[in-house]
């Protein structure tokens, strides 16, 4: 999935987390989050921290790669 702003940021994040099978409170629980933050996170909000929300993308299995539009690595 291509990510180009923090809807799309949230979006992939509510797209894992059900494929998992985990609501809001379950997986910032399991996070040691806010369910406020995750669905503020889910909902694009652009002020949530990254170092939290890289967190919880790890936690759901998820790896985040930046590269030139060209394609071509960093």
């Amino acid at each position: 999935m291509r990510i180009v702003n923090a809807s799309d940021f949230g979006a992939a994040i509510r797209k894992r987390r059900k494929e998992l099978g985990y609501t809001q409170a379950e997986l910032a629980s399991y996070c040691g989050c806010s369910a406020v933050y995750l669905s503020n996170l889910e909902n694009g909000k652009e002020t949530a921290e990254i170092g939290k929300a890289l967190f919880i993308v790890g936690r759901l299995g998820l790896d985040l790669f930046a590269m030139k539009r060209t394609g071509e690595p960093l």
